[in-house]
């Protein structure tokens, strides 16, 4: 019975041994699951009296007992960590105290090295090991658990090793081809969480002696995923060293039948070949290859085994490949990510777009005519780009109407911008019938602008509106534009056929704000104006109006025009 227990403790101890390697630095990524601890062995069994274990950590020369929280346990040798984070680097140490004595069992330093957002791993946190071409080497995976459930996935150069899940990675014969960085990643479940701890390995792979490298088939078992009704092709390559061998065979083999040779078959033929072997050489490296050719999968292939066999100088090697279903894989995280962003992005942009288009129309247009040189007035045989029809009873008012249709909206339109108005004062000679002369010049206009206010209605404004209303919605060749001067509350003075046209739109008149060029008013006009080419200087010029010289003094002719109509 003493015996037993003898050697069970002696078991336990030899286990905890190799768990809790005697390392006085430690390295270990920030994120991942880790454990200091000690061997019982260390401990002071002599002492007679009760005693406690307790964990320090050492920081700016204080020295902190630690305190268990969710994160960070102690289990009486064993300081986990679920898990490390950047602030657990420092100096550790752990006590056996009673009450009269105090001892020291052991002490580390612990650096939580920063984690390669780019990389699956650090290259602080790597180490290297140097292995001769043609012989056989296993990667140990470095175990932080102890339990064997625990999931293990090696990656080399960062992408999964042919599925290998094994503690460790066994190479019958190595190669150069083998060289490269490999990491074990072990996943830990502690209170419904993963947690995962990694090692990697940094493989030199260095070329021996020809005579010391053996044959040996290129790649490990493998699987692929496929689907019913695709074709495959499933290749086998035999590395023969630095020499060529004759004698050298490559074959396949499945359903304890060999394929015929593809070059034997017809190719609309659904069997499954096997093409020529080649050969070939990398260096100084020779290489023999042999594909097979599975021209259309079968649910029986998927329970086949597909052999590739080697086989030279009385050595043989086999490769396996197996064929199975390929499942639906999800979309990578920032595939999905990305794919909602976008998603939500794409209409807040459109909205955006639609709104600035909306709020920034006229603005555009008048930019897509300036760099275009449009021109809407080429070929149409009307000679003016607008009539322009105001209040001209001398009982009006309003003088500065008169001075708007006289001389602001003719300087700006024509000067800056290069229209033609015909204004019935200025441009028609007197003596003739006003009501031929209106519905003549109407006819030659492409625009009838109505300047608009309270006292327009008179009887040769009535007309000239009347004029106009009927070119726009019976014979459709004139457009009219309607410019508020006043504020007007009712527009019921107004012909009840006005409020037919599809292309209406008032544009209001704000006295000194309107008076820069380039200011919305003049931009809104000119929007609702023919596209024509100009040359403008428009830099925010304001007019300097001045009625007393003579050039601008319109003919009235007198009057009562009520008589010649």
């Amino acid at each position: 019975m003493n015996l037993m227990v003898f050697l069970l403790i002696f078991i336990t101890e030899t286990a905890t041994e190799k768990l809790c390697p005697l390392r006085a630095s430690i390295d270990v990524l920030e994120g991942e699951y880790f454990y200091l601890c000690f061997p019982e062995s260390k401990l002071q069994h002599s002492w007679k009296e009760e005693y406690t274990i307790n964990w320090y950590k050492e920081s700016a020369g204080t020295q902190k007992r630690i305190k268990e929280t969710h994160r960070i346990v102690s289990q009486m040798n064993f300081l986990e960590f679920w898990p490390a984070e950047l602030d657990d680097s420092g100096n550790y140490f752990v006590t056996q105290s009673s009450g009269k004595r105090n001892f020291t069992i052991q002490k580390w330093t612990l650096n939580v090295l920063e984690r390669n957002q780019s990389s699956c791993f650090n290259q602080n946190h790597l180490t290297t090991e140097i292995q001769n071409a043609g012989t056989g080497h296993s990667l140990k995976c470095n175990d932080l658990s102890v339990n064997e459930n625990d999931s293990i996935t090696w990656y080399k150069d960062c992408k999964n090793y042919e599925n290998e899940t094994g503690r460790e990675l066994d190479f019958k014969t190595l190669s150069v081809q083998h060289s490269g960085i490999y990491t074990c990643k072990i996943s830990i479940s502690h209170e419904g969480k993963i947690y995962h701890s990694t090692n990697t390995i940094r493989l030199v792979v260095e070329e021996d002696a020809p005579e010391t490298v053996t044959l040996e088939i290129v790649g490990r078992n493998e699987e692929i995923q496929t689907e019913i009704g695709k074709e495959e092709t499933l290749n086998c390559t035999g590395f023969l060293g630095y020499h060529i061998q004759e004698d050298a065979n490559l074959y396949w083999w499945f359903n304890d039948t060999f394929p015929k040779k593809c070059s034997d078959i017809p190719e609309a033929d659904p069997s499954i070949c096997e093409e020529d072997l080649k050969k070939s050489h990398l260096g100084n490296k020779f290489y023999i290859t042999r594909l097979l050719r599975i021209k259309k999968v079968r649910e029986e292939d998927l329970h086949h085994n597909f052999t590739c066999t080697l086989q030279a100088d009385e050595i043989m090697h086999t490769k396996v490949v197996k064929l199975r279903k390929g499942n639906i894989r999800d979309l990578p995280m920032h595939v999905f990510t990305t794919g909602m962003i976008l998603a939500v992005l794409f209409p807040c942009v459109a909205m955006a777009v639609v709104v600035v288009c909306v709020m920034f129309r006229v603005d555009l247009v008048l930019f897509y005519r300036n760099i275009s040189q449009r021109d809407d007035t080429a070929g149409d045989g009307k000679e003016y780009d607008a009539f322009v029809s105001y209040l001209k009873d001398c009982v009006s008012t309003s003088k500065e109407e008169r001075e708007f249709a006289l001389r602001i909206l003719p300087t700006i339109l024509e000067e800056n911008f290069g229209y033609k108005l015909c204004i019935f004062e200025r441009d028609v000679s007197p003596g003739g019938a006003v009501v031929d002369d209106i519905h003549s010049f109407i006819d030659k206009s492409r625009r009838l602008i109505i300047i608009l206010s309270q006292n327009y209605i008179s009887d040769r404004a009535i007309y000239e509106l009347e004029s106009g209303l009927h070119k726009a919605l019976v014979e459709r060749k004139t457009k009219i534009i309607l410019i508020e001067y006043m504020p007007i509350r009712d527009y019921n003075f107004l012909p009840e056929s006005l409020s037919l046209l599809p292309s209406k739109r008032v544009v209001k008149w704000k006295k000194d704000k309107s008076l820069p060029v380039n200011s919305r008013f003049w931009k809104n006009l000119r929007y609702l104006m023919p596209a024509k080419p100009t040359k403008s200087n428009t830099k925010g010029q304001c007019l300097n109006l001045d009625l007393g010289s003579e050039r601008t003094q319109p003919w009235t002719g007198g009057c009562d025009f009520n008589t010649v109509i």
